[in-house]
């Protein structure tokens, strides 16, 4: 398993190839030819979000264990709605929750990252278009997503997508024990499940939607999310962990206090 990260190096965005302890920039294109590049250190780096989607496709309720919470019936068929690439954030960016909006929850998922064009794929081929695996929180203002019923507003604000903190590439994403996953809002366990609880296969997905829009290299798709969701604050530190990919924390901040912590940094 190979895992691929994306830094600040030298004043701008670099992807990084790392086996081990050993990270080399990485020359050529991340989803075509690339090789491993000058060897730098494994450490002192901002971790970037891993990738720019053009779009994120996210899954609704596709957890047994949290149909079950919500009381609702499995749905027949996958359940999509978008986030927009502006909602991406990488590790320890802050998640900003705009003024006025109510509850807002996190929401621990295992992301698809989409290697190749991907245009009515076949369910048997959907690995070939699977480049790897990555940490998502799909950030959801409850309230509104009640109030609108449709998911836009309530997921798509800026920084409601956080990603990282890399792409496992080369991992097992339908083990028969499944991929565990895990939502642990500052350090206490609220999300732990794995998906073998997944009502829709990873692979059903990606030709289910690709039946539907075409994917792109860098598109991600967000599996779903287990049971036991809740609400974040303000303070807060939000830690997704996907087993095999690593963890993912981003705090949690007020837009007010956010745009005053910004106009005091600079």
């Amino acid at each position: 398993m190979t895992r691929f990260f994306r830094i600040e190096h030298e004043g701008r965005p670099r992807h990084v190839i790392a086996e081990g302890n050993e990270w080399h920039l990485l020359e050529g294109d991340l989803f075509g030819i690339h090789r491993p590049g000058t060897a730098i250190s494994s450490s002192g780096h901002r971790l970037l979000a891993p990738v720019l989607p053009s779009k994120i496709v996210a899954v609704g309720l596709n957890y047994k264990d949290h149909a079950a919470e919500q009381n609702k019936p499995l749905p027949p068929e996958p359940l999509i709605f978008l986030k927009p690439s502006t909602a991406v954030i990488g590790p320890d960016d802050p998640i900003v929750i705009p003024d006025g909006i109510g509850r807002v929850d996190h929401e621990a998922e295992v992301g698809i990252v989409i290697g190749a064009h991907a245009w009515r794929v076949p369910e048997e081929d959907a690995h070939k278009y699977i480049f790897g695996v990555t940490c998502v929180n799909d950030v959801s203002a409850r309230d509104l997503q009640r109030k609108d019923v449709q998911y836009t507003r309530a997921k798509g604000f800026d920084t409601f997508a956080p990603l990282g903190p890399c792409i496992a590439a080369g991992l097992d994403y339908e083990p028969a024990g499944g991929l565990a996953v895990e939502g642990w809002v500052n350090g206490t366990r609220r999300q732990c499940s794995t998906t073998r609880e997944l009502i829709f296969s990873i692979r059903t997905l990606v030709a289910f939607i690709s039946s539907v829009m075409t994917l792109l290299p860098g598109d991600i798709i967000s599996t779903g999310t287990p049971a036991g969701i809740g609400p974040i604050v303000a303070g807060d530190r939000v830690t997704i962990k996907v087993e095999g990919v690593g963890e993912l924390t981003n705090p949690v901040a007020l837009a007010l206090q956010h745009r005053n912590a910004s106009s005091a940094a600079h």
